[in-house]
């Protein structure tokens, strides 16, 4: 029993370290001024990211369980909490990025401070909940790793120069098989995370759902169809459109996704390697839940909602985009946040939202799985969105 606690520790250690070298990897081809940038209050400066991931595992861990423990910087916590009002006061989402101070080097040091003090507290014989309060730093952590490749992307997206991240990211992998139609049978099902692997809290607990008949495509819209959409003038004809999408749609002057261009009658986008020809077979993104909805509109379908996405999604390939459902975010039966600050990471963001489900080319490895619960508000694009069509 002793040997295989200290196998769980040390596993949990290399997850965390592995963890830690990957964010920094994903900052390793940014220039000093892009740690900065903040374009808009959705998008955090990438020093942020590292600065705040940093101090979750200093304020949910080192504080409360190591005693030798000394706070970095006093100020830190007012610079990296992001939403916690249990912890304190912090930084205004919108004012991250007028934060030259502290500097990244600065930021570098806090990390290499926090990660060391996590290594010598978890040789420590550590208890079984800490090591669990370690996974949930890990996960967090592997969710900003997504975020930071996407506000990258938004940060040199809107560059005038329109500059690469990097070579080796390869967004438009393409699903290289005819669309067809999964028929899935009327019946009650079984929703939720069903084993003891790591999940997060809004994934419990498993009931019953009662489904009617319906199809579900096999892959998804692909950028060929969608720009049939806008030329078919999609983008001008309010009968495909909520009337709150309508208002969106008119007062931001959207005719697109975002980061594409029309340049010399060809249409091209923006992606992590830099400006390229759109390739025409690869699954469309960064479009919002109400354009998602417009399209399926269009083709006269619907949005799958989340419980049918989870029911079928064993007979399709998924993991590229984001996919929108007709699903509000919303509690689970007998849902139950955490006691204390942690229990501020999921529910209280049970309004306004929907879910999405799957995951993106920048989602982390060993990160999804399919009962995984994303969730935005539906005019967010930043991130590697689609959709998938039901009817």
């Amino acid at each position: 029993m002793e040997n295989h606690f200290m196998t769980l520790t040390n596993s949990y250690l290399n997850l965390f370290m592995e963890t830690r070298k990957h964010t920094e990897d994903i900052c390793s081809p940014l220039e000093t001024e892009d740690y900065v940038v903040q374009p808009i209050a959705n998008v955090s400066p990438p020093k942020w990211h590292l600065g705040h991931t940093t101090w979750f595992f200093e304020e949910f861990i080192l504080k409360p369980h190591s005693k030798k423990y000394a706070v970095f910087n006093d100020d830190f916590s007012f610079v990296f909490n992001s939403y916690y009002e249990s912890v304190g006061k912090r930084v205004v989402r919108s004012d991250r990025g007028n934060l030259s101070r502290p500097s990244v080097q600065k930021i570098y040091d806090y990390r290499r401070y926090v990660t060391k003090a996590i290594e010598e507290l978890m040789k420590s014989a550590p208890s079984t909940e800490l090591l669990k309060l370690l996974e949930i730093g890990i996960h967090h952590e592997k969710q900003h790793q997504e975020l930071l490749l996407t506000d990258i992307k938004y940060i040199l997206g809107n560059n005038p120069l329109l500059p690469k991240y990097n070579t080796i990211i390869k967004e438009c992998s393409i699903e290289n098989i005819e669309q067809e139609w999964i028929s899935i049978s009327e019946g009650v099902y079984k929703i939720g995370h069903k084993n003891d692997s790591f999940c997060y809290d809004n994934e419990l607990g498993v009931h019953k759902v009662y489904l009617q008949e319906y199809q579900i495509a096999n892959k998804l819209v692909t950028n060929k169809e969608y720009i049939a959409f806008i030329e078919a003038g999609g983008y001008n004809n309010h009968n495909y459109w909520h009337a709150e999408a309508w208002d969106w749609v008119n007062s931001n002057k959207i005719t697109t996704p975002l980061y594409w261009h029309k340049i010399e009658d060809k249409w091209h986008y923006y992606t992590l390697n830099g400006l390229q020809e759109i390739n025409l077979e690869a699954p469309v993104t960064h479009i919002s839940y109400y354009e998602s909805f417009a399209y399926a509109q269009y083709k006269k379908l619907r949005l799958p909602t989340e419980f049918e996405w989870e029911v079928a999604q064993s007979h399709f390939d998924w993991g590229k985009r984001w996919e929108w459902t007709e699903s509000a975010y919303l509690p689970y039966p007998e849902y139950a946040k955490a006691d204390g600050a942690l229990g501020e990471y999921n529910g209280k963001f049970m309004v306004n939202q929907k879910v999405l489900r799957g995951g993106s080319i920048a989602t982390p490895l060993n990160h999804t799985r399919h009962t995984y619960r994303n969730f935005f508000p539906t005019n967010i694009r930043w991130q590697f969105t689609g959709l998938r069509l039901a009817k």
